[in-house]
């Protein structure tokens, strides 16, 4: 055989293919980069303006007219064609203007289009136009800390994932001092107005800086990002302004073609149930589109769980005279009961494996660990009020927090003799796991939330399931089911008759699938089994075929986790979230352009066909309410949470038996496929949303 003549490491590094395979550019970013958006028909106008709607109608908070009063008012702004504008207004829409724009929290798919489309509309407008990019988020226009975005930049990073363009940061600007150095930021730039691109809490900042800076003539526009899709809007009539916020669809189609391999692998190595927890610490909108994305055997909706009843306990209660308060919420134990049925039932049907969906604030849903973090953030926030010192420096380590706790449940605490951690409250504590002790003591984010990503909620609860599968399993409930074709071709490989044996092993001989009775668990008590039906004599040995099925029939519960959350919110944006993005940035441009401040850059009928997207402004400051944040009450727009009466949710219940597969059905396992930039194949906008445009 010719050996391979060695070549130089010189020859080979300088080699063509060795720069095409290893460059930083390949085809596919060159492809996204090269990619146009469709723009909505109204920008195709050479001129716009807004007109209010005052037929969208918010029932606002008192305390956002009283801290807002500049912008309260405003009402929801449709972007209209402007041809008829005067020639004065037309020059002012065509004037040189300076833009700054700022990413706020962590990043979502599409966040450098919403740039793209700012961009390319002020440039399309006036070339002397110039966008300013905040760096490392709010941090920048507190500090000064910008550049001047060019034409390279924005088409270095079209369609692309991320937010490392300009990077991005969680802090909020909640002081007087911040809020004036981030005006006098804006001022020394000449900013006409700033594109605050971010969630919930972004958002609210956005509001308060439009409040601010309206003096100074400097509008200020929000744009809504959080893959959690907890950014909707509805009006009191049940109108739906925006349907989700950019991200979602990206972030969830990322998460559901992991999902979708570990169905496969599930499928093929029939050993494993793989426990899948997904981003979404309030809301189960993530969760929901994952499942209809992968028709997962079981996924858990927090809201659901956070609404349950349980109606034979209120029935028997009744009959007794008396309420039983506990009937209310779920509870962690009836929860992990819940799996294990889904288990049990899956495993009867031949099936000992499958996939789950979790929300990653699942924990939060219910009552009694809910009402746990509400108290220990009251404590935490009372300790660091009362003695102006933090709580996690006081008390470094788990002992010191926990002996802290039991002092309030004594009474020893800093309050009065109603201690709001009691006795009880100290019970329940002390009967979680440690490191669940300790999650739930570690240190609140900046917004005072617990961070449910940090501690593994999935194992808490596949805990608590293991540990009642073990129940079942000596109460001989919890068996693999027998296909009754195996059984018989076993047998009768072995020269037994099948029909001897089949009744008294098997307490469902007619079935499909063949569960062993419940009373035999063990060899032993097999045996005994088959010599008091006479099947064997007393001296006969269990025949191997029978030692065979009855191993084969005991189940073994073994699981693999995942956490879904970074890998989502970094993966490249789908093509809906291309589109969206992209025009969202021109909306802001133009409900500058107008005079317009203190709204979200929104876009109605997202739910519908492309050419059906209408771009609108949304007034911040009615969507806020106020909400306890790190023990007070602060003013920020509320949270959107899965309508458990919405078409989608109502569809997901009637399928989702269907999806379990425990009634020896085949898996109904669907593959969504990567999000790819080639092709049609793709669907052009989320499941969920479709389900309800219905």
């Amino acid at each position: 055989m010719k050996s391979l003549k060695c070549k130089s490491l010189e020859f080979l590094l300088n080699h063509t293919k060795t720069g095409d395979v290893a460059s930083d550019v390949n085809a596919e970013t060159i492809e996204r980069r090269s990619f146009s958006p469709k723009k909505i028909k109204i920008f195709s106008s050479k001129y716009t303006s807004i007109e209010d709607c005052p037929e969208y109608k918010f029932k606002y908070d008192q305390e956002a007219q009283k801290l807002l009063p500049d912008i309260i008012n405003n009402q929801v702004q449709r972007i209209i064609p402007g041809g008829e504008r005067s020639q004065g207004d037309k020059q002012t829409f065509l004037m040189r203007r300076n833009i700054g724009v700022v990413f706020s929290g962590g990043p979502a798919p599409g966040g450098h289009n919403v740039i793209a489309g700012l961009y390319d509309e002020i440039k399309n407008y006036n070339c002397q136009s110039k966008v300013f990019g905040f760096l490392m988020g709010p941090d920048g226009l507190i500090e000064s800390k910008y550049i001047e975005i060019t034409q390279s930049l924005v088409d270095a990073y079209r369609n692309m994932g991320g937010f490392s363009m300009i990077k991005t940061g969680r802090t909020k600007i909640d002081s007087k001092n911040k809020m004036e150095l981030s005006l006098k930021t804006c001022v020394e730039l000449e900013l006409d107005g700033l594109v605050v691109i971010g969630g919930d809490d972004s958002n609210t900042n956005a509001a308060f800086l439009a409040q601010r800076f309206k003096s100074a003539g400097i509008k200020v526009i929000g744009v809504p990002k959080t893959i959690d899709g907890d950014i909707q809007v509805q009006t009191d009539d049940k109108e739906i302004l925006l349907a989700i916020s950019f991200g979602f669809h990206s972030a969830a189609r990322a998460f559901s073609q992991n999902i979708s391999n570990l169905t496969s692998d599930a499928g093929s190595d029939v050993k494993y149930w793989h426990i899948c927890k997904v981003m979404g610490r309030v809301a189960s909108h993530l969760t929901l589109e994952c499942a209809f994305q992968t028709h997962a055997n079981l996924s858990l909706i927090g809201e659901e769980l956070a609404d349950y009843t349980d109606l034979k306990r209120i029935e028997k209660a009744k009959k007794n005279g008396r309420i039983d308060y506990t009937a209310y919420g779920m509870t962690l134990r009836h929860l992990s009961r819940l799996i294990c049925d889904t288990i049990v039932r899956r495993a009867a049907a031949g099936k000992n494996f499958g996939v789950m969906i979790l929300p990653e604030g699942i924990l939060e849903s219910l009552n009694e660990i809910q009402v746990l973090i509400i108290k220990l953030n009251k404590i935490i926030a009372d300790y660091n009020r009362i003695h102006d010192n933090d709580f996690h420096t006081s008390f470094p380590i788990l002992t010191d927090k926990l002996e802290h706790l039991r002092r309030q449940a004594r009474g020893l605490g800093d309050r009065d003799k109603f201690p709001i951690w009691n006795l009880r409250d100290d019970d329940l504590f002390n009967q979680l796991p440690l490191f669940f002790q300790e999650g739930l003591l570690t240190e609140r984010d900046t917004h005072g939330n617990f961070q449910f990503s940090q501690i593994k909620t999935e194992k808490i609860i596949m805990d608590m399931v293991k540990e009642y599968l073990s129940v079942l399993k000596e109460q001989g409930k919890y068996k693999i089911g027998i296909e009754r074709s195996y059984y018989k071709a076993i047998m009768e490989n072995t020269k037994l008759m099948p029909d001897k044996f089949i009744k008294a092993i098997f307490r469902n001989p007619d079935d499909k699938y063949l569960l062993i009775k419940e009373s035999i668990i063990s060899l032993k008590i097999l045996k005994q089994t088959l010599i008091n039906k006479e099947v064997i004599g007393p001296d006969d040995a269990l025949p191997e075929p029978v030692v065979r099925i009855f191993k084969k029939s005991d189940p073994e519960f073994k699981t693999q986790t995942h956490f879904y959350g970074y890998d989502g919110r970094g993966s490249d944006p789908t093509h809906f979230d291309c589109n969206y993005t992209y025009n969202l940035g021109m909306i802001a441009f133009h409900l500058i352009a107008n005079e317009a401040t203190g709204q979200m850059a929104g876009i109605k009928n997202l739910e519908k066909k492309f050419d059906k997207w209408e771009p609108i402004g949304i007034p911040i400051a009615k969507l806020m309410h106020l909400e306890e944040r790190k023990g007070k009450l602060e003013l920020v727009i509320e949270k959107s949470l899965v309508d458990l009466n919405s078409n989608t949710f109502r569809i997901f219940k009637a399928l989702r038996d269907e999806w379990m597969a425990a009634e020896s059905n085949q898996d109904r396992y669907r593959r969504p496929g990567p999000v790819r930039f080639t092709g049609t194949a793709e669907e052009d906008r989320p499941i969920t949303l479709m389900l309800n445009s219905i």
